[in-house]
């Protein structure tokens, strides 16, 4: 009795392992692969998406740098769903044997899934490159042009504003000069000589 239990527990247990479906190999979205072309480019690929999948390839050649990416659905093809990893890796093998890896290369191919529908295929929808020497210049220019606005609010902060100077009221001699000569004028002809200046002085106050 014992043993057609433990037979039966047995033959439960594989019809479960039967039905379970294997879970295919995924690569993590944003993971790079690195390598170079036949001319010497140092490149990175990048792969991001799930049923449609996104690659970039960026490339530095000698002062330059140029750009291409891909699309496509290779989760189509049974092998690249059972190892997505080998997929990627026959892709970076088939650059490295270009001298350019954007020029020539407007559908990405591999031997693992050759007899695939053509919507597995990587094909190339856009490409771009930049001299490295255009991009290192806007960054001085921009550099520049911030240390000149710099210096242009120093100096303004050190020459400041004029220093207002005081006006001055002109003094009127003349007329003070003619109330002294009149005002001694008369203390001369009325008052004794010794005390000509203490009348000058009185005269001079009562007419103004």
């Amino acid at each position: 009795m014992k043993s057609f239990a433990l037979l039966f527990l047995v033959v439960i247990c594989g019809m479960g392992g039967l039905g379970q479906k294997v879970k295919p190999k995924k690569r993590s979205n944003g993971e790079e692969i690195n390598f170079r072309t036949k001319t010497k480019d140092v490149c990175t690929m990048s792969m991001s998406g799930d049923e449609e999948m996104q690659l970039r390839i960026e490339c530095r050649s000698q002062g330059m740098s140029y750009w291409c990416e891909f699309t496509g659905k290779p989760s189509v093809c049974r092998a690249f769903r059972n190892n997505p990893k080998i997929y990627w890796n026959q892709i970076a093998v088939e650059l490295r044997k270009l001298p350019h890896a954007c020029e020539s290369t407007q559908v990405l191919k591999t031997t693992m899934c050759q007899k695939a529908p053509t919507e597995a295929l990587m094909k190339q929808i856009a490409a771009g490159m930049e001299p490295e020497d255009l991009a290192n210049q806007d960054k001085s220019v921009q550099k520049t042009s911030t240390s000149m606005r710099g210096a242009g609010k120093s100096s303004v902060k050190k020459l400041g504003k004029p220093p207002i100077l005081p006006l001055i009221k002109p003094t009127q001699h003349g007329q003070g000069s003619e109330n002294e000569t009149e005002a001694m004028k008369l203390a001369r002809e009325h008052c004794w000589e010794s005390l000509h200046g203490f009348c000058s002085y009185i005269i001079g106050i009562f007419r103004g």
